[in-house]
């Protein structure tokens, strides 16, 4: 959820606006929360979906 919908209970404002310290608080937090997916690349991303990929194979290899 992204926070320029959200609206503080605190003062009634949008939380994107940040006009108290609980819409200041909780606009750092969900920043926080959403760099560790807006950092991650589109090629690691395809790495690693490629390395469970060939591990599942493997896996599958390895019991029949």
């Amino acid at each position: 959820m992204t926070y320029d919908r959200l609206v503080c209970a605190n003062c009634a404002a949008p939380v994107s606006e940040g006009r108290c310290p609980v819409c200041r608080a909780n606009r750092e937090r969900l920043q926080q929360e959403s760099n560790f997916f807006a950092g991650l690349n589109p090629m690691a991303l395809i790495a690693l979906l490629a390395v469970l990929i060939a591990a599942v194979a493997l896996l599958a290899q390895q019991t029949a």
